[in-house]
């Protein structure tokens, strides 16, 4: 009998150690949260990157970008700073789908013989086919997704895209599970209200971390971008300039990322949180469904975006300016706080305000997939996880 009550005792014991604790520790891997916010990384890119390509070229379309010039790139993860290169064609307004920068392209492209013939002008012939040029002008958004996929091929909705994958989805990797590990060890419980700020310290945090992992990378990024570098070239242009300036010139322009990116992670994990529990409490749930975090990560992206606007201004024309300095060498480099007198002198406070419907159109919608897409991939290796203790207690009973 002795024996019976203790295997049982045994049994009980491993089936409360596989079920999931609500507040006890990190129920997945660290692998597991890797490629939970991978998985939900790559989502949130592939989802949210055509919505930038077409803003950018409806933008292009407007202005023309030129050689040597700097524009943001933004897939989903991160503002990714892009520098435009020679146009093989000799001017952007005569720009090929087949020879020049995808960011070049919005007033023409070259196709061959495949619709009315009165729409077309003959370009060239070669091999037996008939290659055609037309102008393909953008009227708005949706008449631009429907024209890119159709002239250029639905891939092209995705340009630009992969180079700036590299960097953005290990930094998205490394920022998440931080996160996670920090507001565990940080003694977060949902039910304790005196641990409800936890969230904004665990998300600052883990903040500081990428920025400071990241910046030299993207330095490096734009350094090959602007003096076309091969590698070997590349270690000897950052040796010279850490010789030159130290190494903390690899961290040059961290202030006005920092100064945008911490306050934003930290209202928005608060505001994820609060308003993720709100609605467990509210519906009476154990854990949060796919659409639950939606909501949530669209309303805390939504009010971080609004608050940290004019850090994000700020940020924006010193990402620009670092990168006109790498194409200008004779470019000075002004303080952050000379950067925003001026913006105040020129335009006044509405110039720190400016781009707020882009902005929120822009982070709402990416901060509620990569949410959402990251609780999905928790709760599949959650579950996974628990099945597995469980088929493991029975065959040890």
């Amino acid at each position: 009998m002795f024996v019976a009550e203790s295997s049982e005792m045994k049994t009980d014991y491993a089936r409360n150690d596989a079920k999931p604790k609500k507040h006890g520790p990190i129920e997945i891997t660290p692998v597991q949260q890797m490629f939970s916010s991978c998985f939900g990384a790559v989502i949130t890119s592939f989802i949210v990157t055509p919505l930038d390509v077409v803003k950018i070229r409806l933008q292009a379309q407007q202005q023309p970008l030129k050689q040597g010039k700097c524009f943001i790139y933004h897939n989903g993860l991160m503002d990714c700073l892009c520098l435009c290169s020679r146009c093989n064609s000799g001017s952007p307004m005569q720009a090929t789908v087949k020879t020049d920068p995808w960011y070049y392209r919005p007033s023409k492209f070259s196709g061959t013989l495949s619709c009315e013939l009165h729409s077309y002008k003959t370009a060239a012939t070669e091999d037996g086919y008939i290659y055609l040029e037309r102008t393909l002008h953008l009227n708005g958004t949706m008449d631009a997704f429907a024209k890119i996929a159709k002239s250029e091929g639905i891939t092209s909705l995705w340009s630009g895209l992969p180079p700036t994958l590299i960097m953005s989805i290990p930094a998205t990797v490394f920022y998440f599970t931080a996160y996670e590990h920090l507001k565990h060890y940080m003694g977060y419980c949902e039910d304790n209200p005196a641990t409800q700020y936890v969230p904004m310290l665990a998300g600052s945090a883990a903040r500081v971390g990428t920025v400071y992992l990241v910046s030299p990378l993207e330095l490096i990024r734009t350094k090959m971008q602007s003096q076309q570098l091969s590698y070997r070239d590349l270690g000897r242009a950052v040796c010279s300039s850490v010789k030159h300036g130290g190494i903390l010139s690899l961290w040059r322009g961290v202030g006005p990322t920092l100064l945008r990116d911490v306050p934003f992670s930290s209202i928005y994990w608060f505001s994820y949180e609060y308003v993720k529990l709100a609605q467990l409490r509210h519906q009476g749930n154990e854990e949060v469904t796919f659409l639950q975090s939606f909501i949530a990560g669209a309303t805390a992206g939504t009010i971080a975006a609004f608050v940290t606007l004019p850090f994000d201004v700020v940020k924006t024309q010193r990402q620009i300016e670092l990168g006109q300095t790498e194409v200008v060498k004779n470019k000075k480099f002004i303080s952050t706080y000379r950067l925003i007198s001026e913006l105040y002198k020129s335009k006044g406070v509405p110039a720190l305000f400016t781009g707020l419907v882009p902005r929120v159109s822009k982070v709402a919608p990416a901060c509620a997939i990569m949410i959402s897409s990251y609780e999905y991939f928790k709760a599949f290796f959650k579950r996974h996880n628990a099945a597995k203790a469980q088929l493991a207690v029975k065959d040890w009973s």
